[in-house]
């Protein structure tokens, strides 16, 4: 087993991600390494956003990889990775876990995860990888502005074992990237697509030409994801280029 091959546990910390930044600029920690906390005062998501989480509520964790067999335009696929091993665990605890593109874990309309991929590249590879992860699972109670927090308590109706629950998602990071060492990169991308959130449905949609109705057909390799339109265009997106309406 790689990941969680040596887990550092902090009470506060500003972000595990922070923390494995600063580990990876010290030496070289042993690959899965796995930095846990029970309180991030600067929780951070994608670039403008924050992450809020009761102290000793959540799972706040981030892990340090060595992917040197994944080409920088290949990248995406470690987020692919992690936002399966995400949708594993939550997923059995409901049915109704998603992937909304291109890494948020969703339960029905609601989000329950959050994923932050933080590559640096070396040549012609993947130098290192800092994948940090805030799952809310005991929170019921969300203060900040974000629109639709949700949290595994608030959905099985029940207190869960922070501990266990850490445990196990260690573990199926291990599986998942298992495939990518064995080069099971198209059965990865087969997986993220059938649980893609609005996948293969008519959906409203926010470009920089307005609203429209669209339909995910894929996302490609490199995370751009392809839309059809109903005026029969497909059109292709990067993060943060189309909005989903909810």
């Amino acid at each position: 087993m790689i990941i969680g091959s040596y887990v550092r546990h902090y009470e506060k910390v500003s972000s595990t991600n922070t923390v494995a930044l600063a580990m990876l600029r010290e030496g070289k920690p042993s690959e899965g390494t796995v930095i846990t906390a029970s309180f991030q005062d600067s929780g951070r998501g994608q670039p403008g956003n924050s992450w809020e989480s009761e102290p000793g509520s959540n799972l706040l964790m981030s892990v340090i990889l060595y992917p040197v067999m994944v080409k920088p335009w290949e990248q995406f696929i470690i987020s692919r990775m992690i936002s399966l091993a995400v949708h594993d665990l939550v997923s059995l605890h409901t049915p109704d876990a998603t992937i909304k593109w291109p890494n948020d874990i969703y339960v029905r309309d609601d989000k329950i995860a959050g994923i932050l991929i933080e590559n640096s590249i070396m040549g012609k590879t993947l130098g290192s990888t800092v994948a940090g992860i805030g799952l809310n699972v005991n929170q019921t109670v969300f203060r900040s502005d974000a629109p639709n927090p949700v949290s595994l308590a608030s959905v099985t109706g029940t207190a869960h074992d922070l501990p266990a629950i850490t445990g196990k998602l260690t573990e199926l990071i291990d599986s998942r990237y298992g495939m990518i060492l064995r080069g099971e990169t198209a059965a990865l991308e087969k997986d993220y697509q059938e649980v893609l959130y609005k996948a293969g449905t008519w959906h409203h949609y926010r470009d920089s030409h307005g609203v429209f109705e669209g339909l995910i057909d894929r996302v490609k390799p490199d995370g751009m994801l392809v839309m059809r339109k109903r005026n029969g265009e497909t059109a292709e997106y990067a993060f943060k280029e189309v909005d989903y309406i909810l």
